[in-house]
């Protein structure tokens, strides 16, 4: 009874005034923390109306420079004029160029009479009459920059730009945008034009979506967006170049005193509950120890069964989640395997801190594009699953292109952007009863038929495939059988003329008599060689076979095709000077024929082994030249001998305007460089005949000889050489 009586006095003695004055203390410090913060949320609402404003201006001014810089052009004044456009010109420099690289989204040509002569609208060449749309807002700046035009083209000095122009806020459709107008003029002066009768280029900016969408990640807006009405706190009116207003850009504004209100209220409660704290320490201790049993089992269980880096399920998890749901089967089901592209450059380029940074947005990418109930999983590396209940084959094909395209979008990473591509193979559960270790099998079959098919897309599993991947296995076992043998390859070899129709040379290209299958062609086998290694010992093969003919034909060189793999073995040039050792064939007799992939593989190695080779006195040539990589940064950094002209080119001569340009190009490129220049692929004698006239002195193709074994090569050699055809 005395300790309750004392329990009391003490209450209202020390624990009653000492609550009052925490209290009072309390509700002090919080009516300062709250005016403070308060003021720190206007201040930063007005600094992100400013930064709004600003970016609205600055898209202005940025919109007229990225004109500018096509339009104060000579080149651009001719092609305008020109009869009629060469509108892959003008994509390329005034339309579509404008929405791929500045992110215009509409560009317009008008002539001197204001007509619409070339349009385009979201990335795509558009007829001139869609022009309508936006006629009755461009046309009045189009009138008030040609009485500017009239006194001069040359912007006044303190202008943003060199040429004047005409900008404004405007409404299209219902959306708000810049429209911003430029005259075509020259800037060396040297083209005459009267004032007022330039072409205008016409470029159109709209200020919701994707402007809206730069403005948040730019600046930090959040949720920034375009209403026809003022309905948040964050709000600022859109004018019209004529004060009238358009609208309203809304976000979500950042407000850093709440925040900081909201982190400081619980600390003033904090010290309030001190006291009891100290009162119920004992039963705080034992269930905080409690908790923090909980929290490890659940994190033990947790580790076992997810990715550490992205907290997705790991490979035990999805092969369990996938054997309950092949063991269901009330709903369709579905596996997607996918499996990031050039990940691997970013490794080497960034390191693996960025690979894992990488790794753990693709999870966060994946996660936002599927459904709630679809299991995610991280398999290993760069390897994803995902797990589709009520799957559709419609609705398959159409997650795996938003798959794919979003991951083509850059990954922000240690202060870069990193970007990727995504190879995705799908198989879809059969209605008879699987097993996980198939439906996954066939789904990795898919996935290695979406690299095939030139990554970066993907692949719904069929039967076919099955029986590719089992024939590719089987070319690859009987290949391998026919190298340790030595059976069933042989030698073909295509000549190559000079100008005046004498065999020069020939090319050795190999073939693959199969005992079953015929005469297999190079494009089955010849890739399955490079993915499993065989063409190593395949193309010494081919090498020995080249030398051998190179003995035999002293007075014609051979050619002779290296595959990239071929050219990365490090024991490849070891390897060739033994066979010309063995053979007794001189280097001078052989060319080494090498794709553009080869030079863009490997730097250093590359060029030390092309100096190499040239220093012992190979022929190197660049085959297929102009086809992918071809740069004239290339031709120097790498010395060859010789450019081969792509068929591709030649089998369009006469067809095509373009193919003629590169030909004649390629051969003056070569004179200038002091290169050999090559043509392959001539069918035709119009197409020798231009070659010819070209400057071309040494030709390939079936117009002389497809490839033929040796011993018809051989009747080949001591029959007259055909008569060039004329010029």
């Amino acid at each position: 009874m005395a300790r309750r009586t004392i329990s009391r006095s003490l209450m209202r003695a020390v624990a009653l005034p000492t609550i009052a004055a925490l209290l009072l203390l309390a509700s002090i410090v919080g009516a300062v923390l709250h005016f403070s913060t308060s003021r720190s949320d206007q201040l930063a609402l007005a600094r992100q109306e400013n930064l709004i404003k600003l970016a609205v201006g600055e898209a202005q001014t940025t919109i007229a420079r990225d004109q500018e810089a096509s339009t104060y052009w000579d080149d651009a004044v001719l092609r305008t004029r020109q009869r009629p456009l060469d509108l892959q010109w003008i994509d390329n420099n005034l339309g579509i160029w404008f929405y791929t690289y500045y992110k215009h989204d509409e560009a317009y040509l008008l002539d001197p009479g204001d007509r619409p002569v070339y349009a385009m609208q979201n990335g795509v060449r558009t007829q001139p009459t869609s022009f309508s749309r936006i006629a009755p807002q461009a046309l009045r700046l189009s009138a008030a920059l040609r009485r500017q035009l009239l006194a001069g083209y040359i912007a006044p000095d303190g202008s943003p730009g060199k040429t004047v122009g005409v900008s404004s806020i405007t409404s299209i459709g219902g959306r708000p945008a810049i429209i911003s107008i430029k005259p075509i003029v020259s800037e060396t002066g040297n083209i005459a034009q009267t004032p007022g009768t330039e072409y205008l280029h016409i470029s159109v900016r709209y200020l919701d979506r994707s402007f809206l969408a730069e403005l948040s990640r730019r600046y930090g807006i959040e949720r920034a967006r375009f209403s026809q009405s003022s309905t948040a706190d964050g709000s600022i009116a859109l004018l019209s170049g004529r004060g009238r207003t358009l609208g309203y850009i809304e976000w979500d504004p950042f407000e850093p005193g709440e925040q900081v209100e909201d982190r400081m209220t619980p600390i003033l409660f904090l010290a309030l509950l001190v006291v009891g704290l100290l009162i119920g320490g004992l039963l705080s201790r034992i269930w905080r120890s409690r908790t923090e049993l909980e929290a490890s089992r659940a994190q033990a269980q947790h580790l076992a069964f997810h990715d550490n880096l992205t907290g997705l399920p790991n490979r035990a998890l999805f092969e369990d989640r996938l054997d309950h749901a092949l063991t269901r089967r009330d709903a369709d089901i579905a596996v997607m395997l996918l499996d990031l592209d050039r990940f691997k450059n970013v490794n080497d380029t960034l390191g693996h801190q960025a690979g894992d940074a990488l790794i753990r947005d693709f999870g966060l990418r994946l996660s936002a594009l599927t459904r709630s109930g679809d299991t995610i999983a991280r398999l290993g590396g760069d390897e994803f699953a995902i797990i589709i209940e009520s799957a559709k084959r419609a609705d398959l094909e159409r997650l795996a292109r938003r798959i794919i395209e979003d991951i083509r979008r850059p990954f922000e990473i240690v202060g870069t952007h990193a970007y990727v591509g995504v190879s995705v193979g799908i198989a879809l559960a059969p209605t008879k009863s699987v097993e996980r270790l198939e439906l996954v099998r066939r789904a990795d079959i898919a996935l290695y038929g979406a690299k095939e098919g030139g990554r970066d897309t993907f692949r719904l599993f069929s039967m076919d495939m099955d029986a590719s991947v089992k024939l590719r296995s089987a070319v690859e076992d009987e290949l391998r059988d026919a190298l340790a043998t030595g059976t069933g390859l042989i030698v073909h070899y295509q000549p190559q003329v000079g100008h005046n129709g004498t065999i020069i040379g020939l090319e050795a290209l190999v073939r693959w008599q199969h005992p079953t299958r015929g005469l297999v062609s190079p494009e089955q086998f010849v890739p399955v060689a490079e993915d499993t290694g065989l063409i190593v010992p395949l193309g010494e093969w081919v090498l020995r076979q080249a030398c051998l003919a190179a003995k035999r034909w002293p007075h014609l060189f051979i050619a002779v095709n290296l595959s990239p793999v071929q050219f990365r073995d490090s024991r490849f040039f070891d390897t060739l000077m033994h066979l010309t050792r063995t053979t007794g064939a001189k280097p001078q007799s052989l060319q080494l024929e090498v794709t553009e992939r080869v030079l863009v593989d490997d730097d250093d190695k590359v060029k030390q082994m092309l100096s190499r080779l040239r220093a012992a006195g190979f022929t190197i040539v660049l085959d297929d030249f102009g086809t992918g990589y071809s740069s004239l940064s290339y031709l120097r950094k790498f010395e060859v001998d010789k450019l081969k002209i792509d068929r591709s080119f030649v089998q369009h001569l006469g067809e095509a305007s373009d193919s003629a340009a590169i030909v004649n190009a390629v051969l003056a490129l070569g004179r200038a460089m002091g290169l050999q220049v090559a043509a392959e692929g001539v069918e035709t004698a119009e197409q020798q005949r231009f070659l010819t006239g070209a400057g071309c002195r040494e030709m390939q193709g079936f117009l002389f000889s497809e490839a033929l074994p040796e011993d018809e090569l051989a009747l080949l050699l001591e029959a007259p050489a055909k008569p060039a055809a004329a010029a």
